[in-house]
């Protein structure tokens, strides 16, 4: 599987893991009598009850977040049974070029690093299991590293957040009450105009050289920053910015017996063009679940 599909797998189990959290958490306790009439909400003289949410999620969501909970656990099993293993360094590779490369992915995320490593060890256990009777060549996978090298180097990355205003006049009024010790993130919320950020602390993510979608100003600045300091007023196009340098990755070459598992497991499912799902091993499994038979589970 090719890095972009396992970022979409894994957004999508983080996805599901969030609907998982609320959806379980509001069924911790059986929902009867008063609880059940329990208003979540009221608009004038109606009102929402938690019967109401939690029947509305699991129409919405209880079989999609069922199908993830057993595809997790068929994985573990198989694997098991099948005596996969995936080392910690393939964990934390793939977390480092995922954290490097996609913003949403830093110590702020809603997930957890564990929580994250978790799900990354579990779709590398699958691609395994789906691929461990294809046959690839040693000289198949070493051309194909030849080729691309540079796919598995993980880039520098820094973690950045921002507080973005219009006018000089407010970015040197920030400065000063930074200075004074104001909080970074409490100025970013109060003050950027960048409303998806200022609901964060100002927090981007990390960037990387060739980031398109942040000004070269960004990398630039960022670079010259020690961990935890913030940069003087700089112009963006019409605007002017604040940065702060939350944390840094450092980039990393790896080898060719370092990925040459990846590789392999890379070519194998590209052959089989077949999706990767855990649903595959459902029957070996013996799963039976809620919404019926194993069969046509795709």
């Amino acid at each position: 599987m090719g890095k972009k599909q396992l970022w979409m797998v894994i957004a999508g189990l983080i996805m599901l893991n969030c609907v998982t959290f609320v959806f379980f958490l509001s069924k911790s306790g059986e929902v009867g009598g008063a609880a059940a009439e329990e208003a979540v909400a009221t608009i004038g003289k109606k009102k929402i009850t938690r019967q109401d949410w939690l029947h509305e999620l699991e129409t919405r969501y209880g079989k999609d977040v069922l199908r993830d909970l057993i595809n997790q656990q068929v994985v573990q099993e198989m694997a098991k049974k099948e005596k996969i293993k995936i080392s910690d360094q393939e964990v934390e590779r793939e977390f480092r070029m995922l954290q490097a490369t996609n913003h949403s992915v830093g110590p702020n995320s809603k997930l957890d690093e564990k929580k994250w490593k978790e799900q990354i060890r579990n779709n590398l256990l699958l691609e395994e299991l789906l691929t461990k009777d294809v046959n690839i060549s040693e000289k198949e996978v070493k051309s194909y590293y030849d080729k691309n090298k540079h796919l598995f180097d993980v880039p520098e990355a820094y973690h950045v957040s921002h507080i973005l205003v219009r006018t000089k006049k407010e970015a040197d009024a920030a400065y000063n009450e930074l200075k004074q010790g104001s909080s970074f993130s409490a100025l970013a919320m109060e003050r950027s105009v960048d409303e998806f950020s200022a609901n964060e602390g100002g927090d981007l993510g990390y960037i990387t050289d060739g980031d398109e979608q942040y000004p070269r100003i960004y990398i630039d600045t960022a670079k010259k920053l020690k961990k935890g300091k913030y940069s003087t007023p700089v112009q963006v196009d019409n605007a002017y910015v604040l940065l702060k340098l939350e944390g840094k990755i450092s980039g990393k070459k790896y080898s060719y017996e370092e990925v040459k598992s990846q590789i392999r497991r890379q070519i194998a499912l590209e052959q089989m063009k077949t999706p990767a799902s855990a649903t595959t091993f459902w029957k070996e499994a013996k799963v039976d679940w809620f919404y019926g038979k194993t069969k046509d589970e795709n």
